[in-house]
């Protein structure tokens, strides 16, 4: 066994130690006060070991992209391989997602969880609705909304009444447009690596992208929307500070980041990997007014509209901490978010990031300079991100859905590790226990 893949096992190792010490810990705590609010710290999960109709396929799609995933990605033309990817995480996420079963595990999920589909009602009238948004925040003012609505700016709660007045009402079409949109994120990715590492790279990270353990929660939420939304804003950019019709890109990315900040407070964060996207391209300064222009679009228009997002934001943390966010313990989730982070990552991201640090601390002169550590600089832009989600202290417990967004950034850094099939499978093992060992809250 050589040097590195010693140290990748030992990264591995220390991250699994931290997973069952934020299970250690975190039942002692629960048990003694329930401050934690979860069952199954550090997962908001119950224990129960189940099947479903979704199992045979999960199964069939794991060990196909195993086995044939990593020649198809290093042969396949590129287009091909894109298509290719988006399918293949399609076929994962949904098999993942009806091993629970269609109600429970996709159309009861954005309406008795995560509350979205419940106050579609009192947005007969838009605008009034937006004017009257943030009067509503608080647990103590009338017909509050529920947790999910006033944790979110209405961007997200727009997008699914804007479904039902195309007939895409109820929870299955909002279950299914999260699968669908959510699952492009991969491709995304994909697209962005290309341009800001290698072609080479882009493909060894392609089965990474389809078996993450992230699909578990991608498939049951409105995060893997969010999730999309944001990957396709950098994969944008990406393309424009890299010279591609810097024009359209840096628009459209521009719109894609306006919207970002209006599906969720937290995903402003997006800023530290968009910094990193700019000090990565070799066209940094042409594609700016554009994404400027397009950035303040959506701002506008809810600002038109009514909605006051500074305000909307002030009373949220107020919000959160009338509820569970409130109880919930800082000295505990302030390292135990980092134990979900592993689980969604899984223990191939673990590793990826582990090399990822190597190449950036080890090296003299630019960091832009190669492939590999342009990708490092990527990943572990992300990381930073999320660092400083979770030391402000807004983001207690349920990261594994919360974080979404910014893990699927890490999934890549495992394109670096050797051996194109046994580190896929233990992604893919990892997502089969957790989706068939615990009955998990999103």
């Amino acid at each position: 066994m050589n040097r590195d893949l010693r140290r990748d096992l030992y990264a591995v190792a220390a991250a699994a130690l931290l997973v069952v010490a934020a299970a250690l810990v975190g039942w002692s705590v629960q048990r003694r006060d329930g401050t934690l609010r979860v069952n199954w710290p550090p997962l908001l999960a119950d224990w129960d070991p189940h099947v479903g109709v979704g199992t045979p396929a999960a199964v069939l799609v794991a060990a196909a992209v195993v086995i044939h995933g990593p020649a198809l990605a290093d042969r396949s033309a590129w287009r091909t391989l894109l298509a290719g990817v988006w399918a293949a995480a399609l076929a994962w996420t949904w098999s993942l997602a009806l091993i629970d079963g269609w109600h429970r595990g996709i159309a009861e999920q954005l309406t008795t969880r995560q509350e979205y589909l419940r106050v579609i009602d009192r947005f007969d009238d838009i605008p009034a609705a937006l004017r009257d948004f943030t009067g509503h925040i608080l647990i103590d003012t009338p017909d509050n909304w529920p947790a999910h609505v006033a944790g979110h700016p209405p961007g997200a709660t727009v997008t699914f009444v804007l479904l039902d007045r195309i007939g895409l009402g109820g929870g299955g079409w909002a279950g299914a447009f999260c699968i669908t949109v959510g699952t492009t994120a991969a491709v995304a990715v994909l697209v962005a690596l290309r341009v800001l590492t290698d072609e080479s790279l882009a493909r060894r990270a392609a089965p990474f992208l389809v078996l993450s353990p992230a699909a578990v929660w991608t498939g049951t939420s409105a995060d893997g929307y969010f999730t999309a939304v944001a990957a396709w804003a950098v994969a944008l950019l990406a393309l424009a500070v890299s010279g591609r019709r810097p024009a359209y890109t840096g628009l459209g990315s521009g719109l894609l980041f306006g919207l970002t900040v209006y599906l969720s407070y937290g995903l402003t964060l997006f800023a530290v990997i968009g910094a990193a996207v700019l000090l990565l391209g070799t066209e940094r300064l042409r594609p700016l007014p554009y994404l400027v222009a397009g950035f303040l679009v959506v701002p506008a228009v809810f600002a038109a509209l009514g909605f006051d997002w500074w305000e909307a934001y002030r009373l949220l943390v107020t919000r959160y901490h009338q509820g569970a966010g409130g109880v919930r313990p800082y000295a505990y989730w302030v390292w135990a978010n980092f134990a979900c982070t592993v689980l969604i990552a899984g223990p191939a991201t673990v590793a990826g990031l582990r090399r990822c640090g190597g190449l950036l601390t080890g090296r003299r002169g630019r960091l832009t300079t190669g492939a590999a550590p342009r990708l490092a600089l990527l990943a572990l832009s992300a990381l930073l991100a999320l660092l400083v989600a979770d030391l402000s202290g807004m983001s207690k417990a349920e990261t594994e859905r919360i974080w979404l967004p910014f893990v699927i950034w890490l999934l890549p850094a495992a394109a670096l590790l050797p051996g194109p099939r046994v580190w896929p499978a233990g992604q893919a093992v990892l997502a089969l226990l957790l989706n068939h060992l615990l009955r998990t809250g999103w």
